[in-house]
């Protein structure tokens, strides 16, 4: 590590505190005894999604918090809780082999986060993901959730 003042690389670590997913440092140059600080953050490496039609994308939390949320609308279910749910998906996801991850996975662990919330939500969700084709299949699902 350089320091900024007189480009030189004796520094010394005075605190270190971890804040959120960055890392701050606070430094003093040994050479000019000035003080700096350094920030290190993690670099994820991109999570791509295997769509059913073949195409890849880059995961993307935002529209799979679109879904949870208009799945969950009208619903008494407090924004922090759908977040909660989105960090255990993503997580889940990381924890993979790989960095590309079939839609299917996505969709079944998001099912499986929204059956643990509302009920409801789980079935509005399901309805759209399963793409239920008539009424019967539809009544399956919720006979399923109700034997659980």
């Amino acid at each position: 590590m350089l320091c900024p003042f007189c480009r030189k690389s004796v520094t010394r670590v005075i605190d270190k505190r971890d804040i959120n997913d960055n890392i701050r440092r606070r430094r003093e140059c040994l050479e000019c005894n000035k003080r700096f600080t350094t920030y290190e953050r993690i670099e994820m490496l991109n999570l791509y999604v295997t769509k059913k039609n073949g195409s890849r994308e880059i995961f993307d939390a935002d529209k799979l918090r679109k879904g949870l949320m208009r799945a969950c609308e009208k619903r008494s279910i407090v924004s922090e809780r759908i977040e909660e749910a989105i960090s255990t998906i993503e997580s889940e996801l990381r924890t993979q082999k790989t960095n590309e991850v079939t839609s299917k996975l996505v969709g079944e662990l998001a099912m499986e986060q929204l059956k643990k919330l509302d009920k409801v939500a789980y079935i509005r969700f399901a309805s759209v993901y399963r793409e239920f084709a008539d009424v019967t299949s539809f009544q399956e699902e919720i006979k399923q959730l109700l034997k659980k």
